[in-house]
């Protein structure tokens, strides 16, 4: 095999890869209290959702919690829900929304005859296909929004809060979508 055409048999298996690592990657967003030192709390608990219980999907918000709390522990944080420094709060929202994409757009290749006066013969010219344009269009899409907050338990100020925006195949978040999420918003954490 030529090294010519090692080259054009790897261009689609490196656009794959590239597809799937763009669709992959969720960029998280962070507000946070400047004033505040986040290493100086050490321990988390949930806010209490009594009012919001009826609202919220059960699993998904289990699932939310659970990776909440596994990357809290990787960050070095407990969960104490007697005395707690810091208390989390949490919000998803999945909406649908369109992306605006667009295709390249491509005459037509077409033949043509003519007849050469000075051979007395007709010849034929091949015209091919030419670049005209692109062709804009918009897709529906759901995205989903995840945002967790951090109140200071003592002042009950809010001190820290995260959030990130995916595309998502349904109109509920996957438990690898929500833990996805979740690590890319508490990377921004440290």
């Amino acid at each position: 095999m030529s090294m010519n055409n090692l080259k054009w048999k790897m261009i689609p298996i490196l656009s794959l890869a590239l597809l799937f690592m763009a669709g992959c990657a969720s960029s998280a967003h962070i507000e946070k209290d400047p004033a505040v030192n986040l290493t100086d709390y050490r321990s988390f608990s949930w806010m209490n959702k009594d009012a919001k219980a009826n609202d919220k999907n059960d699993l998904i918000e289990r699932q939310i919690k659970n990776a909440v709390t596994n990357e809290m522990e990787k960050l070095g944080f407990r969960e104490n829900k007697n005395k707690p420094d810091i208390l989390i709060d949490y919000d998803v929202l999945v909406e649908r929304s369109t992306r605006r994409e667009s295709e390249p757009v491509y005459s037509q290749p077409y033949f043509r005859q003519f007849y050469n006066p000075y051979t007395r013969r007709v010849g034929t010219i091949y015209f091919p296909s030419q670049y005209m344009g692109s062709q804009d269009y918009q897709v529906p899409i759901n995205e989903g929004t995840v945002t967790i907050t951090m109140v200071d338990a003592a002042s009950d100020k809010t001190i820290w809060q995260g959030w990130a925006t995916n595309v998502v195949n349904s109109k509920h978040l996957t438990s690898k979508e929500v833990n996805s999420t979740v690590k890319s918003i508490l990377r921004k954490l440290k």
